[in-house]
């Protein structure tokens, strides 16, 4: 049972992504069509000294173009617009339809065709009769020239005549239905009655194939009231999630209705698409080379396909529908590339990431920045590669993203998997080595100029992170063989961070400058600049921004610890507990302080403490504030019942009220 329902929803959602794909390719053709027409506004008549030889006629002869012939002209081409703008729309309107309204579009096409496919095969016929006036006697006969005719158009009749049947929805509820596909069989039959007259004969399929037609409008009109009342149903459901929960919450839910099939289709489309091209190109060539003048053998070399591979790229995005194809293929790509990437790691748990979105966002925002699909192909072709290496520096930042944190859990989690550590490592490597031979490529082979620029700033910045990932990566191993706490670990992360983010910040003043440049100097770049200024701002400034802040709260702590007394060997000692943030011993080698609430804490724990918060993380007193930079020791004195306060029962309670403190201590 279950099995067979799988088995029912996948096959229905193979069909739902290939009855959207026809829609797609209609779009595109429309797109692709080229509108041209003369726009004089009263008769030209042309010099004979300007455009004979041109049009190749005799210079005594005068030619010229009436006005009646031009708006003839101008109305056909409005006509045939007007028409290429209403089938965009119908084929815009199918591909967004849902399945069982597209699956009863499709059947009303396909009894249409039906009704084409018998027509033709029946005047076919009926040319046969004319000119064999005796087909009834031919048949009695056994004329094997007349009998499979017959017999095969008369067995074809009736099998189109079924598929007609099964092929319109609930037309078994109609007494005309059942016989409707008499139509289909009529001529066949009625051509071996002897004595009809030729001229009725040939009128036979015409009328057979109105009738069908008829009944088929009939039956749409009748199916018409049931359209409206679900268009009806659709508007009104529409205007109350409007009312309610606004339009954002309408768009949301449609693009959560397409976003399942939408990339799968165009997919799917564009794969079509690519290999159509493909074939044509191919059959062309082969054409020309075995059917030419002088043949030759076919020409499938290494030159050859990268020209095949240009020519189809460069027709991958010509027209927009075309552009949102490539757009899928590469996110696709790069969400798969983020796929293997967590794979390649051993990632516990793989998660989705966004990589193939940002991709395709940022695909698309380049293509309709520089206008893609309306370059020449030489352009388009350099247009589109330059694109491809933007996205290529993003998706290599993503992979970043990625192995950054799996890497530095390794080592502050201490584990011993040398393979996840080599996985890691190689990563970290690919994107070290990788950018520099890019770089080195681009460089060699493309003039310097404000693209070449952007790509050269991603990759150095790609660079200084991973290098600031592994270096903290390897103070986090060395302190993982340490016997004691390495009390200047947080240090000397602290300024690796700190150099990491300051040339980040330098790298966005330079890309800033070169978005600028862009931006007044280039024409038509506006919308590239100012996605290099977000990426600058968000991926690179609020980083600046972010590891200032963090500096500012680092000296905070570092004066509020200052402030406090630090605890001496007999102090802790006497004490004989453990800190209540780590849970570990008090060690002379690690330094302590008290707070004026008689509290002990390692200095360490309590520092990263006091990044979060002023007050104490046992009793939650104020540990500093604006007048207590001049701490006496009367301010803290030093009693019997401090041992009290650090008990095991108030550790136990510490640990319920502070446990950002303890997962703090953990990560150190």
């Amino acid at each position: 049972m279950n099995a067979g329902y799988t088995t029912r929803s996948r096959f229905v959602s193979v069909l739902d992504l290939i009855l959207r794909v026809p829609p797609l390719f209609v779009m595109d053709s429309i797109l692709n069509t080229p509108y041209t027409y003369t726009t004089p506004s009263e008769p030209v008549y042309l010099s004979l000294n300007q455009t004979f030889n041109e049009l190749g006629v005799d210079k005594e002869s005068s030619i010229t173009f009436n006005s009646e012939d031009y708006y003839i002209n101008r109305t056909q081409s409005y006509g045939w617009i007007f028409l290429c703008i209403n089938g965009f729309f119908i084929s815009f309107s199918m591909f967004l339809l849902s399945t069982s309204v597209l699956i009863s579009i499709y059947l009303y096409l396909s009894s249409i065709g039906l009704i084409v496919w018998s027509y033709i095969c029946n005047e076919e016929f009926m040319r046969y009769v004319k000119n064999h006036n005796h087909i009834a006697y031919d048949l009695i006969s056994l004329n094997l020239s007349a009998l499979p005719r017959f017999l095969g158009n008369y067995v074809l009749q009736i099998f189109l005549g079924i598929l007609f049947f099964f092929a319109i929805p609930q037309s078994h509820q109609f007494v005309t239905g059942k016989f409707i596909c008499l139509c289909f069989i009529a001529p066949p039959m009625l051509s071996i009655i002897p004595g009809l007259p030729i001229d009725i004969l040939s009128w036979i399929p015409e009328v057979c194939a109105s009738l069908a037609l008829l009944y088929l409008f009939i039956f749409l009109i009748d199916r018409l009231k049931y359209l409206l009342n679900t268009v009806i149903r659709d508007v009104r459901w529409s205007r109350n999630i409007i009312r309610s929960y606004g339009p954002y919450t309408l768009i949301q839910t449609q693009w959560f209705r397409l976003q399942y099939y939408l990339l799968q289709v165009l997919t799917i489309f564009w794969i079509i698409r690519f290999s159509e091209q493909a074939a044509f190109m191919l059959a062309d060539t082969a054409y020309q080379y075995y059917y030419g003048p002088g043949g030759t053998s076919f020409p499938f070399d290494l030159n050859y396909f990268c020209s095949l591979m240009k020519q189809l790229i460069i027709k991958g995005c010509e027209t927009t529908v075309a552009l949102f194809g490539m757009t899928s293929i590469i996110s696709s790509t790069t969400n798969q590339l983020g796929l293997f990437t967590q794979s390649f790691l051993q990632m516990v748990e793989q998660e989705d990431t966004s990589m193939g979105t940002v991709s395709a966002i940022l695909f698309l925002i380049l293509a309709f920045q520089t206008g893609l699909t309306g370059l020449d192909p030489e352009k388009r072709f350099v247009r589109l590669f330059r694109n491809i290496c933007l996205m290529l520096s993003a998706a290599l930042h993503f992979i970043h993203n990625l192995v950054h944190p799996f890497l530095l859990s390794l080592s502050a989690s201490k584990n011993q998997n040398f393979k996840k550590h080599s996985r890691a490592w190689l990563v970290c490597l690919f994107l070290i080595f990788f950018p520099a031979f890019f770089l080195h490529f681009l460089w060699k082979y493309n003039p310097l100029s404000t693209w070449l620029l952007a790509v050269t700033f991603f990759q150095l910045e790609l660079v200084l992170k991973v290098v600031t990932t592994l270096l903290i990566y390897i103070l986090f191993m060395i302190d993982s063989y340490r016997t004691t706490v390495w009390e200047k670990l947080d240090d000397y992360v602290y300024y690796i961070r700190a150099t990491g983010n300051t040339i980040d910040f330098l790298f966005g003043i330079l890309i800033f400058i070169n978005g600028a440049w862009i931006l007044v100097f280039e024409s038509g770049g506006t919308i590239r600049a100012l996605m290099v200024c977000l990426h600058a701002y968000f991926n690179v400034w609020k980083q600046a921004k972010a590891g200032w802040q963090t500096f500012i709260r680092r000296r905070s702590a570092v004066h509020k610890i200052n402030t406090l007394r630090e605890a001496t060997r007999d102090q802790l000692e006497s004490l004989d507990d453990i800190c209540p943030i780590c849970f570990q011993d008090f060690s002379e080698l690690i330094t302590a302080r008290i707070t004026r609430c008689n509290h002990y804490f390692h200095e360490l724990c309590l520092r990263k403490w006091l990044y979060v918060q002023d007050v104490c993380p046992l009793c939650h007193k104020t540990l500093y504030g604006p007048n207590e930079n001049n701490l006496s020791e009367e301010t803290h004195p030093t009693t019997d019942n401090s041992h009290e306060q650090t008990s095991p029962s108030s550790v136990e309670q510490s640990n319920e009220q502070t446990p950002v403190a303890a997962n703090q201590s953990e990560k150190s």
